[in-house]
């Protein structure tokens, strides 16, 4: 299966329709009135709609299992056919369009079987996704304008006795996102970095490295004290994705804000303590930006 473990959970939404052709008023007046010699057509379609929503990853090699929090089918009669409409909600990291498909499917075939010994020319018609809402695709975020600083904190670094990994991937995941950015490299000096956030350009600021317990550890001391406002949210969840993959991301010191219409982030000096950060709160912290300009999310 595809790897989803570096996703963040948002709400998940998927809505299927499939529709069901019968041949005759005779076939709709049984349905009606239910008088199908195999029962209820409507309820033992619906059980096995709910079934086959949960069952689906069983049945699906690439899909993956996920807690189903809601599924909802409904039926409307329009003349001689059959609609049928499936709404499967979560709250996960990958989405529910295929569950959604795969219960209408199943409601549909449920709706044949039912219907074939008193109605031989009963058909399936179209199964198709109508609409799904979560994950990124629901939050589209537009970088133009954005530019960026990236800011190494590091004594050995600095010194030329080690190499940077950390701002290099930073600078890729932003350029994914087309952010242009450039990078420095100070020693974890208060000075330093007081002096590094004052001269950044761009109006997206990253600092990576010194947010640690140790002596030298002074990137969130010298920073917070020059934010017009922190963004405590941010923060939280740049800890809490951190703690679901690394328990020592408890000690985990990074901080976000906002000064003079910049957005200021400090993430860890580990390649991949930076990398989680930025999967934990990209692109979705650059809406920052549209409330800075006065313009809300929907």
């Amino acid at each position: 299966m595809v790897d989803i473990t570096h996703k963040i959970n948002t709400l998940r939404e998927a809505t299927a329709v499939a529709v069901v052709k019968t041949s005759s008023e005779e076939t709709i007046k049984a349905i009606r009135n239910n008088m199908v010699p195999k029962g209820n057509v409507f309820e033992m379609a619906k059980a096995a709609g709910l079934l086959g929503v949960k069952k689906t990853p069983d049945l699906l090699p690439d899909c993956h299992p996920l807690p189903i929090e809601y599924t909802g089918i409904h039926y409307e009669i329009k003349n001689l056919e059959i609609h049928i409409s499936v709404e499967v909600k979560t709250i996960y990291k990958t989405g529910v369009e295929v569950e959604a498909m795969h219960g209408a499917s199943i409601v549909a075939l449920t709706l044949y079987d039912m219907l074939k010994p008193i109605d031989k020319q009963v058909e399936i018609g179209s199964i198709k996704l109508q609409q799904k809402k979560g994950g990124k695709s629901s939050f589209k975020i537009n970088s133009e304008g954005i530019t960026a600083s990236i800011i190494v904190c590091s004594d050995t670094i600095s010194k030329g006795k080690g190499e940077d990994k950390a701002g290099e991937m930073i600078l890729s995941k932003l350029k994914d996102l087309d952010i242009p950015g450039t990078k420095s490299i100070i020693a974890d000096e208060p000075s330093e970095i007081e002096t590094a956030l004052e001269n950044a350009e761009g109006n997206l600021v990253i600092f990576t490295g010194g947010t640690g317990v140790s002596d030298r550890d002074n990137t969130p001391e010298a920073i917070s004290k020059m934010l017009d406002k922190n963004l405590p949210g941010v923060e939280e969840q740049i800890r809490s994705y951190g703690q679901q993959r690394m328990p020592f991301a408890m000690l985990s010191r990074s901080v976000a804000g906002v000064m003079n219409g910049k957005l200021v982030l400090a993430f860890p000096g580990s390649t991949k303590g930076a990398a989680e950060c930025m999967d934990a709160i990209f692109p979705h912290v650059l809406h920052a930006f549209k409330v800075l300009e006065g313009k809300r999310h929907d």
